[in-house]
């Protein structure tokens, strides 16, 4: 973990907090002695790709008819 001077981590916060989000904390030393870490907060946020499912009155072989049908005129159009 890397330590900074509060006076470097002031000129250089951009950078200082890219690197607590890289590594996980850096520290950052007063001239008291005091020291502090910055850790990144945990993102609420999951990934974009997961939603919550939707409730639909259809049915498995629905979906596997509405997919094999994309794919055969998918295919017819490719000849």
């Amino acid at each position: 973990m890397n330590v900074y001077t509060y006076s470097k981590a002031r000129q250089n916060l951009s950078y200082v907090l890219n690197e607590a989000l890289e590594k996980g904390e850096v520290k950052i030393r007063r001239k008291d002695g005091q020291t502090f870490i910055i850790t990144p907060e945990k993102s609420k946020r999951k990934s974009p790709l997961d939603v919550k499912g939707v409730k639909t009155n259809v049915s498995l072989d629905d979906i596997l008819t509405a997919v094999r049908e994309g794919r055969e005129r998918d295919y017819d159009v490719e000849k």
